[in-house]
């Protein structure tokens, strides 16, 4: 029995790895995919000062709370800082960290700098404390990929995320070596392969791919399973 706990990004809550966590429970394992502060079921929470610090604090007290060790922590999308930042914070309760499709910048670099912006893209909707691509820009973006009823659930859930949660302070993180696995999804724009590749290299991090978009834990359910419990494994 393994213990993983899986970080949704931008734009989501625990409901985007709804199909996987349901087969690693059934496969014995024990799984947690908690929602974010401000995010989805916790929108109503949004205020200033929601960061990725303040999340990866979050999820470093579920590790302690819930008595979880050797824990294999996924993220996907901007979810890469936030476990980086539970890494730093949580060091001793990690097994492995897995970057599925996930941003990890550098020291001194911005998801600005890593995200790749068409010509012509629509600006994001924005609240006072929260921003993101507008429900017609994720269909065309984000959820591109995904069956027609299948992106019509994910709209529905999708909302703004906390302008302060997609940045954090990595120094400590990269000045120490992490067991990793960085997953990169061949049907995604962002983020690049070169930046996923750079990540894998820095963390001499095991390199896997799949024939996905960015969301393989809702799309491809069953290979993202997998892909999981080859973790576990290591």
């Amino acid at each position: 029995m393994a213990n993983f706990v899986l970080i949704h990004g931008s734009f989501q809550g625990s409901w985007i790895w709804q199909p996987t966590v349901k087969l690693l429970r059934a496969a014995g394992h024990v799984v947690h995919a908690p929602t974010m502060d401000g995010c989805a079921e916790r929108r109503h929470h949004l205020r200033a000062g929601i960061t990725a610090t303040t999340m990866a604090e979050e999820v470093a007290d579920l590790l302690f709370y819930e008595d979880l060790d050797d824990v294999i922590l996924a993220g996907t999308s901007s979810s890469g800082i936030v476990i980086s930042k539970v890494a730093e914070r949580a060091r001793d309760k990690i097994k492995r960290l897995v970057y599925i499709d996930a941003l990890a910048p550098q020291v001194g670099e911005t998801v600005a700098d890593i995200v790749i912006v068409s010509p012509g893209q629509p600006p994001n909707d924005e609240t006072e404390f929260a921003a993101g691509p507008s429900r017609e820009g994720l269909a065309k973006r984000l959820f591109a990929d995904l069956e027609p009823g299948l992106q019509t659930w994910a709209l529905d859930r999708a909302t703004l995320h906390p302008k302060g949660a997609s940045a954090a302070d990595l120094t400590e993180f990269w000045a120490q070596s992490w067991p990793a696995t960085v997953i990169y999804c061949t049907n995604s724009k962002n983020p690049s392969e070169a930046h996923q590749r750079r990540t894998a290299e820095n963390l001499e991090a095991d390199w896997q791919v799949m024939e996905a978009g960015h969301y393989p834990m809702l799309s491809h359910p069953e290979e993202m399973t997998r892909l999981l419990l080859d973790e576990a494994a290591k």
